[in-house]
């Protein structure tokens, strides 16, 4: 039988209530400011909340798979500025003024969610991820040491180690960075720090010319991390192309013993699985034979191919990956994890990413703490703040499953194979190259350019030709659909698959709404 002392000794963990309702004091006047309690209205505060919650699920979450709302409301920079209350003043707005804001703010917003948005390398509306990211928003938590944030440290921890048993390693390390380019900034780094540590500390002003190669088609983020590391953009290798857009392993060992022979020092090979505009993959086995002749580090930006990783059917696209010594890998893209969901995940476990980015902060991570401070992950990371992004994939993870998450890719590579035989069949549109992911390469020729003789007339014509249509297709807000010059190619057209909120319907509308609106040209 309890006694009336041991309901007085809470256990550990347990709080009394009684302690923690503060009593209330007298006001006190502290520099010019009256201290009389707190000042937020909190029931102000709550109903607004869920006023616009109510009209994020009215205009955002409800419209997300209807067609018959539009893709943008397109209005130039200067209208939209006298459109949007955008200045900031000295008293507040009330919560009605508040509210017609948010609403100007989605109506005049780009509905990346809606079927006919093919316009980037991430769309749609995952409302299991949309959940996990109202939940991370409303709980603001930063993820840096397991004392604010026990829980989302322990859900990257399990999403990162599920990660590299689908690249196909038996440990490993990682970590979620705002981005894929900084997941490869990181990477660059930490290949140069496994090279000469001594930079971490003494600085480039000792260190040898260090020279990096990666495909001619690779991410821009790779020049970007080599100017901000101070390696230089001089001492970026761009290895040639075959003409599928794939890295070709001869001209790459050429190049490493070219830079060699010129007394210069390489350190790292990022090869692409999934290349932006093509979606190309390199050959992954050839390039890794390469890297262990010349003690060179590996890295893959799978940012957007690794997600073919969680097919069965469709993961001989990364054949070798197994082999890379890091990879980055984005679920935000074709796992429609939300944006920003991006991992650096490294092969080597003997904590070369804490040596490499540690600053042992002493207010953060003291080491004589009451639990296992090894999970205290933030100082591996070149943030101190940061999201707690792994929870949105995990949430998706567990909500569809790994099976869920297979099939969503098989589907979108399927529509993709769907609309390349459609394109086929159709007059005036014609192919780059078979695709080899989700990205269809294609230019619209419209009917005046269909019999011309394909010589510099005809392609400086159809160079103007996308972006008229992409202006009329905008403007009138029925879709969107990226274009671009490529690499002596003039500008055409590529669709991205990747929502599953899109039909084999929304397929044939994109060929017959670029036919529609570009036939007068």
């Amino acid at each position: 039988m309890s006694t009336d002392s041991d309901r007085q000794c809470p256990v550990d963990g347990e709080i009394d209530q009684q302690e923690m309702i503060p009593s209330k004091k007298n006001a006190v006047l502290v520099d010019g400011v009256v201290l009389n309690g707190p000042t937020t209205d909190a029931k102000a505060g709550e109903k607004f909340v869920e006023e616009a919650c109510r009209l994020i699920m009215e205009e955002v979450v409800l419209k997300a798979t209807d067609v018959n709302e539009k893709v943008c409301e397109w209005r130039p920079p200067e209208q939209l500025k006298q459109l949007l209350d955008l200045e900031m003043r000295d008293s507040g707005e009330p919560p009605h003024k508040l509210l017609e804001l948010c609403r100007d703010v989605i109506h005049y917003s780009v509905k990346t969610n809606h079927p006919r948005f093919f316009n980037q390398l991430y769309a749609g509306l995952d409302y299991y991820s949309l959940v996990a990211r109202f939940m991370t928003e409303a709980l603001n938590p930063s993820v840096y040491t397991y004392e604010v944030s026990p829980v989302f440290l322990l859900v990257e921890e399990a999403v990162l180690k599920k990660m590299i048993e689908f690249i196909g390693w038996k440990e490993g390390d990682g970590i979620f960075n705002p981005g894929g380019s900084v997941s490869n900034m990181y990477a660059m780094n930490l290949a140069r720090y496994k090279y000469c540590p001594d930079i971490k500390e003494k600085g480039l002003s000792g260190s040898p010319r260090l020279i990096l190669f990666t495909s001619a088609e690779c991410h821009y983020s790779m020049k970007k991390a080599a100017s901000f590391l101070g390696i230089g953009t001089e001492n970026v290798c761009f290895v040639e192309t075959d003409g599928r857009g794939k890295m070709i392993p001869e001209e790459l060992e050429k190049q490493v013993w070219q830079a060699r022979k010129e007394g210069a020092a390489p350190f790292l090979v990022c090869a692409t699985s999934g290349t932006t505009v093509l979606g190309a993959f390199d050959p992954l086995d050839e390039i890794a034979d390469i890297c262990e002749r010349h003690s060179l580090w590996l890295h893959v930006d799978a940012s957007w191919g690794g997600s073919a990783l969680m097919s069965r059917k469709h993961r001989k696209l990364l054949h070798g990956i197994h082999r890379a010594d890091s990879v980055a890998w984005n679920p935000h893209k074709m796992l429609m994890a939300g944006i920003q969901c991006c991992a650096l995940l490294v092969k080597d476990k003997s904590d070369l990413l804490k040596k490499c980015y540690s600053a042992k902060a002493s207010y953060l991570f003291q080491q004589d703490k009451f639990y296992d401070v090894s999970y205290d992950t933030g100082d591996k990371s070149i943030q101190c703040s940061r999201r707690p992004d792994a929870f949105k994939f995990w949430m998706t993870w567990k909500a569809l499953g790994t099976l869920g998450l297979e099939e969503r890719v098989n589907r979108a590579l399927a529509l993709s194979r769907y609309l390349v035989d459609e394109i086929k069949k159709r007059e005036g549109f014609k192919l780059l190259m078979e695709p080899e992911y989700a990205n269809i390469c294609f230019w619209y020729i419209p009917p005046s350019l269909r019999e011309m003789e394909e010589g510099p007339e005809f392609w400086a014509k159809l160079n103007l030709v996308a972006p008229a249509i992409k202006e009329r297709m905008m403007k009138k807000g029925s879709l969107m659909l990226g274009y671009q010059p490529h690499r002596g190619k003039v500008n055409f057209f590529r669709q991205v698959v990747i929502s599953p909120q899109v039909s084999r319907e929304d397929m044939d509308f994109l060929l017959d709404e670029i036919d529609l609106l570009g036939k007068d040209m």
